[in-house]
């Protein structure tokens, strides 16, 4: 399965996506996920339109973002930290979140602010106290990309990193949530600064895999259905600005792309 959510003359609406000539669609809506703050019926009038050309949203309406630090080794070793021996575990809030096409905004606050490609995990139900003998897919609705952005002078200013990655449109999220990937097989994280390649990871590379990183958050705190779970950045993270495009890509899950402007 795979769906967006995205504007249309009746409001925001969850759609399944299909290919046509090699390209995806939203074909026909979906009922709502249970975390969404709009109720309507999946069977009014939609006309099917390329994702190329619809007004997308971010695709998840989360409770809370459950961030994943340094969770490949090349990335711990370029900023000079020793890799975890557990996950690092840190927050954005959902406000965050910035849709698929939306400029993030540079805040004059910080002289420099990075991109950090992600895969990220959609919570599909309740999830508490798992463990490594349960069945975790039920649990997990698909998966979709984030770009983590950060203030990086900020985070290090602080001493920990609330403010530097949770200002207004650090979380651009999408195009869409897909259940037709897996991880644990290998997927490769992509980001492009002006059509340059600066990030390329392996997801099969992560410190800590996806069971591992569930059962380590909901031994912590209850996940809700539609939180995300961005998994970690490869190495390579760099400093964006004003009027630079970056673009992060995964295997099965098309292109996010962002312009970056100055902050007001």
């Amino acid at each position: 399965m795979r769906y967006c959510r995205l504007e249309t003359p009746n409001g925001p609406r969850y759609a399944t996506i299909e290919d046509r000539d090699g390209a995806p669609w939203a074909t026909a809506l979906m009922a709502p996920p249970p975390e969404s703050r709009v109720v309507y019926d999946p069977a009014e009038n939609f006309s099917a339109i390329a994702l190329s050309e619809a007004t997308l949203l971010p695709p998840v309406e989360p409770s809370k973002i459950v961030c994943v630090g340094r969770n490949y080794r090349d990335h711990a070793a370029e900023l000079g930290n020793e890799v975890p021996a557990e996950p690092l575990l840190f927050l954005k809030p959902p406000s965050s979140l910035l849709a698929p096409g939306a400029a993030i905004r540079l805040p004059a606050q910080s002289s420099r602010v990075d991109f950090e490609g992600e895969l990220a995990i959609v919570i599909a139900k309740q999830a508490r106290a798992l463990n490594a003998d349960t069945d975790l897919r039920p649990y997990i609705r698909g998966y979709t990309m984030v770009n983590d952005v950060t203030a990086r002078d900020l985070q290090k200013k602080d001493g920990q990193w609330t403010r530097a990655k949770g200002f207004d449109t650090f979380c651009p999220c999408g195009p869409f949530v897909s259940a037709e990937i897996n991880p644990a097989l290998g997927v490769f994280v992509e980001t492009k600064l002006n059509g340059e390649r600066k990030q390329y990871g392996f997801t099969r590379d992560f410190i800590f895999g996806v069971p591992r990183l569930l059962v380590y958050i909901t031994a912590a705190m209850t996940l809700e259905p539609g939180d995300l779970i961005p998994t970690g950045t490869p190495a390579a993270v760099g400093p964006m600005s004003a009027g630079d495009t970056v673009e992060v890509s995964i295997e099965g899950l098309g292109l996010l792309k962002n312009p970056v402007e100055a902050g007001k």
